[in-house]
């Protein structure tokens, strides 16, 4: 007898449709999947055969054949144990799926169903495709109800499941989860009122936490770049419900969400070390690639630290992102594009020893092993960093006394206004302007533009770096709530590409 069901296999952050199909016949007893299934989606017939056994449900004693369609899409993963283990079931006993559903979920030997990762994005695409209920692991069912308009039935264990199928039993569904936003927390781990002098860096810190502007921060060891860096997530504003839904899409497919909470209204911080490689930080894999460290840092701050150490072609990778907020990768298993929309926060030593130009300790590299070091950061990298500062050591007697710089809690005051002037003006960030946006949102007086121009040929600034600094001039001026740029503004943001200028 033949019985089909649904399910989805996922592509990215794209669910594609699977009929898994069950068909029970006469002749030798044997079990066939078929359908272009990868090793790990083959196993499931060994899983599949015992759970069903241990939850009192009859197995084909006849020649079964499951076939996954379509068949030439390749099918990774765990998450059709349970649409093939219904189909079994139903092929044997006769019955049929309800319309318009879909089963995930990975089997254990006893018949309980399991965690599999991605059932946010997969929920979500069903919804798209026209489903009406999805059966998903209880553990599982707090993020598939964050998905408006789709009936989300939490499964426990098969035997569970094929009741309610048979209508014998009835799963109570999972209500939908209202996303609202926590209240901000007054606690930060990282506080700007901690920060001993570095006015300049201080600066630069809430310009880029206003308009969204990437930094480096160059200095020699231990004059508080870590520090800096770390301080930026406490003035930045929480998610929005619509950017805290793609933060959980990502993180559900990477199977990173805390069960039954899987909203989290912290903006992500990530800070790899400087050995990850290209694939680890930008994404990678065999078949489908996963999401990296640019794309786990979306909507929030990316901090590279020790900058001209990570491998070159994995800084090299990292130019398309910082232009575009997106980054697409094509593996074996196709090619698939992930959001990456995050502030880099780059620190980095003026050479390798990291005392080169410092008043105190003198430099060990020679000029040739400097110009080396500094050579690693290329320019088309650098050109897309909207803020460069130097960061000086600090006095000894100076950190022995109480520091008298501003608390984030002010600082984020400002940010949060500067922030709601742009997104009230132009609907985006300062550093999302582009073309005719930037014309039209962030127009220069007469005298700003001769300035910026003039500036710009003297020192030699490419088209990228001369709109970087007419956005971070915009900034500037929203952070004053001037409704134009004047010279003062230009002249700030200018001052941030005097390094690029150098090199």
């Amino acid at each position: 007898m033949l019985a089909a069901v649904d399910s989805c296999v996922l592509a990215g952050l794209e669910a594609r449709r699977v009929e898994v199909q069950a068909d029970s016949a006469n002749g030798e007893a044997k079990f066939s999947l078929v359908g272009l299934a990868a090793t790990s989606v083959k196993e499931a017939r060994e899983r599949v055969r015992s759970a069903i056994k241990n939850s009192g449900l009859d197995f084909p004693r006849r020649r079964l054949t499951v076939n996954l369609a379509p068949a030439e899409m390749r099918k990774e993963g765990s998450a059709l144990d349970l649409a093939i283990a219904v189909a079994i079931a139903l092929a044997e006993i006769g019955g049929r799926a309800p319309e318009h559903s879909a089963f995930l979920g990975e089997l254990a030997l006893d018949g309980a169903v399991r965690h599999v990762d991605g059932v946010l994005v997969a929920v979500r695409g069903l919804k798209k495709a026209g489903f009406r209920s999805v059966f998903v692991p209880a553990t599982d069912a707090s993020e598939a109800a964050l998905v408006e308009g789709i009936e989300v039935i939490p499964c426990i264990h098969l035997a569970e499941v094929v009741a309610h199928v048979l209508g014998h039993t009835t799963i109570v569904p999972q209500p939908f989860t209202v996303a609202t936003a926590d209240s901000a927390s007054d606690v930060l781990e990282h506080d700007l009122a901690e920060v001993h002098g570095q006015e300049e860096a201080r600066r630069a810190i809430e310009v880029a936490a206003a308009g969204g502007h990437h930094i480096l921060l160059s200095g020699p060891p231990g004059a508080g770049k870590t520090m800096l860096a770390r301080c930026l997530p406490g003035i930045l504003p929480p998610l929005e419900p619509g950017e805290a839904f793609e933060v959980a899409q990502l993180r559900s497919l990477l199977g990173d969400l805390v069960p039954g909470r899987p909203l989290d209204w912290t903006r992500p911080f990530r800070a790899p070390h400087h050995g990850v490689s290209m694939a680890g930080l930008i994404g990678g894999g065999s078949g489908f690639a996963l999401p990296g460290e640019i794309s786990r840092a979306h909507h929030g701050v990316l901090f590279l630290d020790e900058l001209a150490e990570f491998q070159a072609n994995a800084l090299q990778a990292l130019r398309q992102p910082l232009e575009s907020g997106r980054v697409t990768i094509t593996r074996s298993g196709g090619s698939v594009t992930y959001p990456a929309r995050f502030t880099l926060v780059a620190a980095t030593n003026p050479c390798p020893c990291g005392w080169s130009g410092d008043p105190v300790r003198a430099c060990r590299c020679t000029p040739a092993v400097i110009d080396s070091y500094q050579r690693r950061l290329s320019g088309p990298l650098l050109d897309r960093i909207d803020l460069q500062v130097g960061v000086r050591r600090v006095p000894l007697a100076e950190l022995a006394s109480e520091p008298v710089g501003e608390a984030s809690a002010a600082v984020r005051e400002r940010v949060l206004a500067a922030r709601a002037r742009q997104l009230e003006r132009q609907g985006c960030l300062n550093a999302q302007l582009k073309g005719s946006r930037l014309r039209h949102s962030a127009p220069l007086q007469p005298g700003s533009r001769r300035t910026l121009e003039r500036w710009a040929e003297q020192k030699g600034l490419t088209a990228r770096g001369f709109h970087r600094a007419w956005r971070v001039a915009r900034t500037a001026a929203d952070m004053e709530a001037e409704e134009l740029i004047d010279d003062s503004h230009v002249f700030e943001a200018l001052g941030y590409r005097l390094n690029d200028v150098a090199a």
